[in-house]
Parts: structure tokens; C-alpha cells; sequence
């Protein structure tokens, strides 16, 4: 299987862990990755908010290059990332296209978040085929975020109140989803680096259900939730004072532990919150 790749800029840097657990779980699924020669940045978080106009003309040139790929589909693994792309897509195909100076070839790709593709039916059956340790005794919330389900008018995602994508992921895995209530709240975004004391909060909202419902660690698809579950849990430590010391994961990096990948102890050593203990305690690395 062949798709055009758009990894965004996180993934060149700050997120190196979620980019090669990607590239390993890809090639030991037999997915190949073409990546957008000369790509750009999306515009996520702030451009669509500063100037309309640039949002939509800097994810149009990344489609417009996608466009020229053989591939009919594209894989996003950023749902800030797939949010902007598909808000551009969906600005340039609706009937004041006019108002924009860029427009869109017809041989656009199918633009897919990372954690959908890797939740359909087929997935789901070629990733169990290969699983080698399930994932028996992890049980995990998913924490889904603000965009990669919303609006549902953009990115088509059928159950954007209660998505599902990575619950069904790590059912397929062996481990237990935890329902909850906060899957698609926000976690802050890139107000870490301005409202600190709203981003504790919210952070700490979110760890302190994590923890109630019973879950041990909490799987995520975005690198700005990543990191700032992982980052702030010191900060934040939840409305009740505690520290947290709930593991966040990227669900690739559990499909690679699952699959008996080599990588994933460097995918994980990244990690600010050591997420091997857990791991270690439940049988399921190092043993």
C-alpha cells in the first residue's frame, strides 16, 4: 500500500518519537510512506487567527503538491495538521471559492487522520495479524482533542461527540479503553506558552478524570496534546494538588510494542513521564 505523506513540522522536530514510530509501524505493516516533496507548514496554531487569507493559501499549496502525486490518498498523522488541510480543502470546493486567489486541482488525495486510517475495518485486521504481545492489563484512556473530530462539517468524522478511532485501536491490541468524559476536551494547545496557570488547569481537569475512571496511562494521536499531558503533569497535578504520574502514549508506539518492534524503547525514552514502568509492571516490555 502506497499513500502520500504530509508529516507537518512537529513531527521534524518535537515530536521525533510519534515520526519514527510511524515510519516503523509502516514498514512492518508493509505501508509505504511518500512524503510531499518541498512541503510547508500548515499554519497551525495561530495563522487562521491572524489572517484568514494566509490559513487557507499555506495548506492549498501543500495540497496543490499533493495533487501532483500518483497516490489517492494522504495520510496526516497532526490532527492540527489534517484540521487545516481539510478546513483549505473544504474553503477552496464551496461556492465562494472566488474569494480566494489559490485554487485547487481536481486530483486533491483523500486526506485521512493517521488515527482513522489506522481504525478502519482493514487496518485494524492486517495490524492483528501481526500482533505478537497484546497489550493484556493496560487499561488507558483515549484522549482525542479539540481537531481532529470538530467541526464535523470539515472533517467528516461521524462520531466527532464520542469518536471511537483510538478506543478501537487499543481493542484491537489487546488492551482496555476506558470510557470517559473528556476525550475531546481541550488541553491547551500552545496557551502553554502564554496562560500558563489556564493550560494547569485544563491539563490538570484532564488527569484528574484520567485517574478517576481508573486508568493507568492515556493514549493520544497529537503532539501538542503529548506533549502537554507529558510535559505539565509536575505543573498541572490535577485539582486535587497530587502529582500524576500517568504515562501518555502515542497509539503508534503501542502498535509497535504489540507488534514486537526493536524501536519502541527509543520511541519511549523520549518521554518526559517514564512510561516503561508501567509497561515493565503489566509483563509487557523487557520480559
Amino acid at each position: 500500500m502506497k499513500f502520500t505523506y504530509y508529516p507537518g513540522c512537529s513531527l521534524k522536530g518535537t515530536a521525533k518519537d510519534y515520526a519514527e514510530s510511524i515510519l516503523g509501524i509502516c514498514k512492518s505493516l508493509q505501508i509505504e510512506l511518500e512524503e510531499i516533496p518541498d512541503w510547508n507548514c500548515c499554519g497551525a496554531t495561530a495563522a487562521h487567527s491572524i489572517n484568514h487569507q494566509a490559513s487557507i493559501a499555506l495548506a492549498a499549496r501543500t495540497l496543490s503538491l499533493a495533487a501532483k502525486m500518483p497516490h489517492s490518498q494522504m495520510l496526516v498523522p497532526c490532527p492540527l495538521c489534517f484540521n487545516r488541510l481539510k478546513t483549505a480543502s473544504y474553503a477552496l470546493q464551496q461556492d465562494q471559492n472566488n474569494r480566494y486567489k489559490i485554487k485547487l486541482p481536481d486530483s486533491v488525495p483523500k486526506i485521512w487522520d493517521l488515527a482513522n486510517f489506522f481504525a478502519t475495518e482493514k487496518m485494524l485486521e492486517i495490524t492483528a495479524q501481526k500482533i505478537q504481545k497484546p497489550l493484556e492489563g493496560l487499561k488507558v484512556v483515549c484522549y482525542y482533542g479539540c481537531m481532529a473530530a470538530r467541526p464535523q462539517e470539515i472533517t467528516e468524522v461521524k462520531d466527532f461527540e464520542n469518536p471511537q478511532a483510538l478506543d478501537r485501536i487499543v481493542a484491537n491490541l489487546g488492551g482496555t479503553a476506558i470510557p470517559w468524559p473528556y476525550k475531546t476536551d481541550c488541553c491547551g494547545a500552545s496557551q502553554a506558552f502564554s496562560l500558563e496557570d489556564i493550560e494547569n488547569r485544563l491539563v490538570g481537569k484532564l488527569l484528574d478524570m484520567a485517574r478517576r475512571v481508573g486508568a493507568r496511562g492515556i493514549v493520544v494521536s497529537c503532539q501538542m496534546c503529548q506533549a502537554n499531558l507529558d510535559m505539565h503533569h509536575k505543573r498541572a497535578g490535577g485539582s486535587s494538588g497530587k502529582l500524576s504520574s500517568l504515562p501518555v502514549y502515542y497509539f503508534t508506539e503501542l502498535i509497535g510494542l504489540a507488534l514486537g518492534l526493536k524501536g519502541v524503547q527509543k520511541w519511549l525514552s523520549r518521554h518526559i513521564t517514564d512510561p516503561l514502568p508501567l509497561l515493565r509492571e503489566l509483563g509487557l516490555f523487557g520480559t
